[in-house]
């Protein structure tokens, strides 16, 4: 497969055996002196004018950032720059940036062929025109070129709108009711989606609040990676109104933090075949940076729907989709009503001039550069160089990745399970152990502390994203800063 960014999969058995182990034993994090006379003097010293942005934030912000990704330890840093492989900070500092905004920007920040085409574009017709442009036609058919299953193309706002478009597509296509999911997949924060967040088997225990009960009677979370638990779900929803749609992240739930199996895809699409519900991927991470043709070329898997996000605008604001088959696209056909069941979606500026152009260049860009595969040979030589300073250093962390995608698990705050077919033993279990899950998100949080004061941007200090923009002697450097952090790392009495 040309342009693909995966060069290896790892066993998930092996994995989970290895997290495991990892949750089984006390935390290790750096030592409270290097944590208190290195890393927050950094903050402390260096950091001055992102400390006061914060501050005054909180005044008009709820938690003083706009975005969830942006609070990190001690405080959130406020960024004034972004370049490639790198991003500044309002006191100058530098970082190597492996959040890349949150997975977007496969071809690194600020990449300047989209900028320039951005700035012309804005210079002819502006952002929006509340019309038709031809930029909405170039990027579904770019889309459509790359992803053949992707027949029709309808571009949104946001991933979030996306998969609520793709819930409502699947219920009026099949005339049934129920969604399963996989248990800590986050596919947006739409109310029946915020489900089973983060820990498989917590269901509407986590983060479910100010929804109401009765929008998940319709949503079912099944565990990862579990062809037989999946299977026996279905059977069961046969009973109520069947299953519109089994929604799958397919390298895994959060972006491959619970990995699957090679031929896990291939397995959920049978059993949708066999019980009349549509597969739907969402490759809002995956999409364009696992794989020019996405996580369904690489596993050779075709879903009925393809739910889509982040580099589909190549980084610019606005980046969301939804495609798949003819036969199910078409039925969020806009216009005047038609008589028909329609999917009814909408937002002003989705699909606007701006968003459609730099997604398109974006594509153009990344098929160019073969920027899939370069990024996804730079997660392998990390990957690779953090297992070797975790077994120079004793660490118990655990370290893979899918190409590009890049998991550190330090104390394996994500890799608790509670799923279970029963309600009431799914939510004992989580119980139990809640106050460890968040001592243990805590000391993530600690350790993504000490990466940025030495200089590196991580996802809250367990996933990185490389880029086209990294070359080998910034992953060297990387290395090296990692291995100051790893130095500084002792067990201690926590998590427990």
């Amino acid at each position: 497969m040309t342009n693909c960014g995966i060069s290896r999969w790892d066993d998930p058995a092996e994995i989970n055996a290895r997290l495991k182990a990892l949750t089984g034993q006390p935390i290790w994090e750096v030592t409270d002196d290097y944590y208190e006379n290195v890393v927050l003097k950094y903050y402390d010293e260096k950091c001055k004018a992102s400390r006061a942005v914060y501050e005054e934030s909180k005044n008009y912000i709820p938690g003083g950032v706009q975005h969830n990704l942006a609070f990190n330890k001690p405080f959130p840093m406020c960024m004034a720059r972004a370049d490639g492989a790198y991003l500044y900070d309002k006191d100058g500092n530098q970082y190597i940036d492996f959040l890349q905004a949150g997975g977007p920007t496969i071809l690194g920040s600020n990449y300047p062929a989209i900028r320039e085409k951005v700035i012309e574009l804005l210079n002819e017709c502006g952002p929006v025109t509340g019309l038709l442009h031809e930029s909405e036609l170039m990027i579904a058919r770019e889309i459509n070129r790359h992803m053949p299953n992707v027949e029709m193309f309808r571009m949104l706002g946001s991933g979030t709108e996306a998969v609520m478009a793709s819930l409502r597509i699947a219920r009026i296509a099949t005339g049934k009711k129920h969604v399963i999911k996989i248990g800590g997949a986050y596919h947006g924060w739409s109310d029946q989606m915020v489900y089973g967040l983060k820990i498989p088997g917590s269901r509407a225990l986590l983060e479910s609040h100010g929804i109401p009960g009765g929008c998940f009677q319709l949503t079912d979370e099944v565990r990862p990676n579990d062809l037989e638990m999946l299977e026996a779900v279905l059977k069961r929803n046969k009973l109520t109104g069947g299953t519109a749609a089994v929604i799958v992240e397919p390298v895994g739930p959060e972006s491959g933090t619970r990995p699957v199996a090679r031929d896990y895809n291939a397995g959920v699409r049978s059993l949708c075949d066999q019980y009349g519900a549509l597969f739907i991927f969402d490759e809002v991470v995956t999409g364009f940076r696992v794989a020019l043709g996405g996580a369904q070329a690489y596993f050779g898997v075709v879903p009925d729907l393809t739910v889509f996000g982040k580099i589909v605008a190549g980084g610019y604001p606005a980046a969301g989709g939804v495609g798949g088959k003819r036969e199910y696209a078409q039925l969020m056909a806009a216009g005047l009503a038609t008589g028909k069941h329609r999917a009814y979606v909408g937002g002003t500026l989705a699909a606007n001039p701006l968003s459609c152009l730099a997604g398109y260049t974006a594509i153009r860009e990344i098929e160019r550069t073969n920027a899939c595969e370069i990024a996804g040979q730079m997660g392998d030589k990390l990957c690779d160089g953090l297992k070797a300073l975790l077994d120079k250093y004793g660490l118990p962390f655990v370290a893979y990745n899918q190409g590009s995608i890049v998991h550190l698990e330090c104390t394996g705050a994500m890799s608790f399970d509670f799923s279970s077919l029963s309600f009431a033993k799914s939510a004992a279990g989580l119980l139990r152990h809640k106050k460890m899950m968040y001592t243990r998100k805590d000391s993530m949080e600690r350790m993504g502390a000490a990466y940025m004061a030495n200089g590196i941007v991580t996802l809250a200090g367990s996933r990185l994203y490389t880029s086209l923009a990294d070359t080998p002697e910034i992953i060297d450097e990387a290395l090296n800063r990692f291995e100051e952090v790893f130095r500084h790392v002792a067990k201690t009495k926590k998590g427990r």
